[in-house]
């Protein structure tokens, strides 16, 4: 996906393939880039691709526990994914970088320019690493551009501490010596956006060592944990950050994910888009279309964590199991109803006119039927159309990060909660529970998703992030984390439905908008009522004729330890004999 903020570098430097070793045969003079600050800038901007695309962030919770979809991914499908058919790892950024780094040090700009510059570059090979470890576990630390005959070629993966520790070192790098803190475009790397990174980073790998004990590196989680609240004090304490409410507590969390321009206050990196440049992205189009996309929906146990306006559980009220769509949704977290098409959500049709949109059951299998990244116009739902910004990091994951670094050892305070998750609450309209510190655990959410966590403080920070987050792409590497790859064998269960074969009125205006039936197919249809039949293997009704929809309820979905990492792919593992396999795999 193109983005307005690359600057197109065709010196010829960059490489096509995969090998860790591969040198471009038409490499430019080096004199011609490192000469003067214009070609170091057009140098790190060909590493903007190194940013996740709008895609990238948009579809990502495909893969996660709380949405179902149109097909089962590969990696929870039994035999499906191995080291034949895993795609290869890549290596080109990092010899780009590197190559970048060894350069740069023997240039005659001066020292600070050469030093902000190096530092954005150390930022993308932080972030770069990051994403390997996440992946592999354990990786080959490469600090400089190799030659076809490197010795380094063959080396074997280094240890994951050891790995760690030059990400960090290479993110604390970048924050002391990058000279922006901050711009208002929201698209450049800046200082801020560092130690975002750095927040993110250190929570991960605090946690992950925290709670895989079979890594025996849990004595050194708090060192990562105490690193994570670093650097997110540094941001919050900066001040050009907050919690954004100036649309009120029904419109401003939606905002933030439909706003054209990235609302600064809020976002701390985003992706922006133009129609005038033609750079669009396709989050209607997955999200809306019945022949494009997976098709995805939220499923109910995770509806259920949203709070009510007044901060007691949903999960608290009687026959909260069998209420309708219409009933469980209401005087609920604002954030629900700016996250999935409610009853009374408005699209604009093709006449410009706004118009009650229920959801479509031939795009989603749940009834929970995903808002969060779309324009409310039909205009924008049948190709990549789309020019709202899509951020990259922001200040609410911050927030998130510091709460679950600082509950995790054990340090946080009332003014802590009531700065960070209190925030967030009284952004989605709750009322209480936003200033102190949760005394008494919430027995659905410990028993549906944490049931290892006993700490109410924990337990609410995890509600929080899963809602605040949610459709970012942050989930699968969340229940990673915590070692719950479990969650991710969830049944797909959708809406509750009281009765089949009946009309049902799910937008509560007293007209019937869909009819799920378990045997033929009615003839005498009505007019702007949708017909789903749950009498298939592909989608059913938990007790026969009523019940929760459930989608692919004959199809297998299983979780084994070995799935926290991926594996290797065998023609990877045959070029360089030196590396081992992940365990299991």
């Amino acid at each position: 996906m193109k983005r307005i903020s690359i600057i197109f570098f065709a010196l010829g430097l960059f490489l096509s393939g995969c090998d860790l070793g591969e040198i471009s045969k038409d490499a430019p003079n080096a004199q011609q880039v490192f000469s003067n600050e214009d070609g170091l800038e057009k140098y790190i901007n060909s590493f903007y691709d190194m940013i996740p695309s709008a895609s990238d962030i948009t579809h990502a919770d495909q893969l996660s526990d709380y949405t179902s979809g149109q097909n089962v991914e590969d990696l929870m499908r039994p035999g499906v994914l191995n080291s034949r058919t895993v795609d290869r790892w890549d290596w080109e950024d990092l010899r780009n970088i590197n190559y970048f780094l060894q350069e740069n040090t023997q240039s005659v700009i001066s020292k600070d320019i050469r030093a902000n510059y190096n530092g954005i570059a150390r930022f993308y090979r932080a972030w770069f690493y990051f994403k390997k470890v996440k992946r592999y576990g354990k990786v080959p630390w490469i600090s400089k551009p190799l030659a076809i005959d490197s010795k380094e070629l063959m080396s074997p993966r280094d240890d994951r501490a050891k790995v760690m520790d030059s990400v960090l070192a290479d993110i604390d790098y970048a924050i002391q010596h990058i000279s922006t803190d901050r711009e208002s475009s929201r698209t450049k790397i800046t200082k801020d956006v560092a130690l975002a990174l750095k927040s993110r980073i250190c929570l991960f790998e605090g946690t992950y060592r925290e709670y895989h004990s079979e890594l025996s590196l849990g004595s050194t989680s708090d060192k990562w944990l105490k690193e994570s609240i670093k650097a997110s004090e540094q941001i919050m304490e900066g001040g050009a950050y907050s919690v954004y409410k100036g649309a009120g507590v029904e419109h401003s969390y939606k905002e933030i994910f439909t706003s054209n321009q990235p609302i600064s206050s809020s976002v701390i990196l985003a992706d922006v888009f133009s129609t005038e440049l033609g750079v669009q992205h396709d989050a209607n189009w997955w999200y809306n279309s019945g022949t494009y996309g997976d098709h995805l929906g939220f499923i109910r146990p995770f509806i259920n964590t949203f709070l009510m306006r007044d901060g007691t559980p949903f999960t608290d009220k009687n026959g909260y199991k069998t209420m309708t769509y219409i009933e469980e949704v209401k005087n609920r977290d604002t954030r629900l109803s700016q996250t999935i098409r409610m009853p009374d959500y408005k699209m604009k049709n093709s006449s410009d006119e706004e118009v009650n949109t229920p959801p479509n059951f031939s795009v989603t299998f749940s009834g929970y039927q995903p808002i969060k990244w779309c324009i409310p116009d039909e205009h924008y739902d049948d190709r990549n159309y789309n020019i709202n910004s899509v951020p990259v990091f922001r200040y609410a994951e911050v927030l998130l990060n510091y709460a679950e670094a600082k509950a995790e050892l054990g340090t946080i305070t009332d003014a802590d909660w009531n700065e960070t998750i209190g925030e967030l609450r009284r952004r989605g309209g709750i009322t209480n529970g936003t200033t102190t510190l949760p005394a008494k655990v919430d027995p659905y959410l410990q028993k549906t998703y944490f049931p290892n966590i006993s700490n109410p403080v924990i337990l609410e920070i995890r509600r929080c992030r899963g809602i605040e987050l949610s459709l970012e792409g942050f989930r699968f590497d969340d229940i990673r984390r915590w070692k719950l790859g479990k969650l991710m064998e969830m049944d797909w269960t959708g809406i509750y439905i009281p009765a089949a074969n009946k009309l049902m009125d799910i937008t509560g205006d007293g007209k019937p908008d869909v009819y799920f039936y378990t045997g033929q197919e009615p003839g005498n249809k009505k007019s702007g009522v949708q017909y789903v039949n749950v009498g298939t293997s592909d989608w059913k009704l938990t007790n026969g004729n009523s019940g929760y929809l459930i989608r692919l309820p004959n199809i297998d979905r299983v979780w084994k330890d070995k799935k926290y990492l991926y594996p290797l792919n065998i023609k990877d593992l045959q070029k360089n004999t030196n590396l081992d396999q992940n365990p299991g795999w």
